[in-house]
């Protein structure tokens, strides 16, 4: 592989015929970014923390583990520098992980990101994440979507025959985590409300320029819960996870360290 090095600025896959955008990195003051074009992040990495957690949008989109704790279960759409891919890994050591990308020059950057190798938990496959979610009805417990390119979501991964799909692929109690980030947004949240409802919760991140949606198939993981009372929550697990450098193995899957127990009560 090839490597072209100016003022930070690493090109590490080399153009070809597929049509596919191209990523490069952006390295500065420790910190890793990936970029499709400059001025729109799709990842970021603390080389002395690579699994850390750094854009406020991913620490949000893992809040849904104030919902379900334990997935057996958990599909990721959107590969990028692997952010929520590690953590989840590290976090999670009983839940079984799967990571659809359709971009291989995404792919190709994994090792540099030091984004886990495939084992019996845990894989990153090179295919169209609305085609991975078309064939897995009721299969999953956690489903994140979070995928983009050049020109931003592609229109494959937030139509509405895609949230049709996604509802279909959860379990009877699983919750989908979308990222939005585009002139779009308004129309994608309408979709998704139409397919499920009153179960949807949207929450803008510290940063202002993502939403997350979180979609149950079931009944809302937050039924009861005042919207204040829940916000103050996310932010909470967001501020522990911005600054918590504590390992979260523990004797049993995922670990009661992720945040203070008093957070969910």
């Amino acid at each position: 592989m090839n490597q072209i090095k100016h003022e930070g600025l690493f090109s590490v896959v080399q153009p070809d015929d597929s049509g596919m955008s191209l990523p490069f990195i952006y390295e500065e003051a420790g910190v890793v970014t990936l970029y499709f074009r400059m001025g729109s992040i799709q990842s970021q990495m603390r080389e002395d923390r690579p699994d850390h957690l750094v854009l406020s949008y991913t620490r949000t989109m893992m809040a849904f583990l104030l919902f379900n704790r334990y997935p057996e279960t958990l599909v990721m759409i959107g590969l990028g520098g692997g952010s929520m891919a590690k953590w989840c890994y590290r976090h999670l050591p009983c839940s079984d992980i799967t990571v659809a990308e359709i971009n291989p020059h995404v792919i190709s950057l994994r090792d540099y990101f030091h984004i886990p190798q495939d084992d019996t938990r845990f894989r990153v496959l090179c295919e169209d994440g609305a085609a991975y979610v078309a064939r897995a009805s009721g299969q999953i417990d956690v489903l994140i979507v979070d995928g983009f390119d050049a020109d931003g979501q592609p229109p494959e991964l937030c139509s509405e025959e895609f949230y049709n799909a996604c509802y279909d692929a959860l379990t009877s109690s699983g919750l989908m985590v979308v990222n939005l980030c585009g002139w779009g947004d308004r129309i994608n949240i309408a979709r998704i409300e139409k397919i499920f409802g009153d179960r949807v919760l949207v929450v803008t991140p510290d940063d202002g320029s993502n939403r997350v949606v979180f979609a149950c198939k079931g009944q809302p993981l937050w039924h009861g819960e005042h919207p204040g009372s829940f916000l103050m929550k996310l932010k909470e697990f967001d501020y522990q996870q911005r600054f918590s450098g504590a390992s979260a193995h523990g004797s049993r899957c995922g670990s009661d360290r992720l945040w203070d127990e008093r957070s969910m009560e």
